[in-house]
């Protein structure tokens, strides 16, 4: 399936509008993926076009959005607008949402995930953390960790193994702290912004969306 329509929208914030994008399918699955960028760039970030153009291909609904803030309290209500935008509109009958996000757009989706889970939120399905930056580089005492322990829905870790702000064994011990149903998928000898040394862009961008649809499918079924 390849047939899909983009569609662009402003959702509503506060004052003021978000820019996001629709990738639609010719026949959506009753599930949907929402996708935000990293402290720098916009939802046009080439991974999230990339990711999306591979999901809306199997289905899936897939809606991208901006919110440049590098205040992470801002971001996530950010992103909490676009999920209940998603979640009221009547062009689309979606029963279930994932949340995801590059780099501190996944701290964003992370936040977000941890409020609607202790509300009980059903319509959240998963959370898909991309580069999830669980320290600053070289500051590796002090993680950014405190939103993953309360969390009760599935979550996905795509990181490279020689990410800069991601210590392999360090995301691996929070990981088995977690009370959430955890898998984490190394992208081996890729940095935080997924460059891998003899390998194309492309090749590793498809390595990253194959697993990310792998692990949607499990989650649904």
């Amino acid at each position: 399936m390849d047939n899909y329509t983009e569609a662009q929208v402003k959702i509503p914030f506060g004052s003021k509008y978000l820019d996001a994008a629709f990738s639609i399918p010719e026949k959506i699955l009753p599930h949907a993926v929402i996708l935000t960028h990293g402290a720098s760039g916009d939802m046009n970030f080439s991974h999230l076009i990339s990711l999306a153009n591979y999901l809306v291909c199997h289905g899936f609904l897939c809606l991208r959005f901006t919110c440049k803030s590098l205040n992470l309290v801002y971001r996530t209500k950010a992103y909490k607008a676009v999920l209940e935008y998603l979640r009221s509109s009547s062009d689309y009958n979606i029963s279930g949402v994932f949340l995801a996000g590059r780099s501190m757009g996944s701290r964003a989706a992370t936040s977000l995930t941890r409020q609607a889970d202790q509300d009980n939120d059903s319509f959240i399905q998963g959370l898909i953390c991309l580069s999830y930056p669980l320290h600053r580089p070289k500051l590796q005492s002090k993680l950014r960790d405190e939103d993953l322990f309360f969390i009760k829905s599935p979550v996905l870790f795509v990181s490279g193994s020689a990410d800069e702000m991601c210590d392999k064994k360090l995301l691996e011990g929070v990981a088995m702290k977690m009370k959430a149903p955890q898998e984490i998928y190394w992208i081996e000898k890729a940095n935080h912004s997924m460059a891998v040394k003899g390998r194309t862009t492309e090749d590793v961008l498809l390595e990253i969306n194959i697993q990310v649809l792998s692990w949607i499918k499990e989650v649904i079924a």
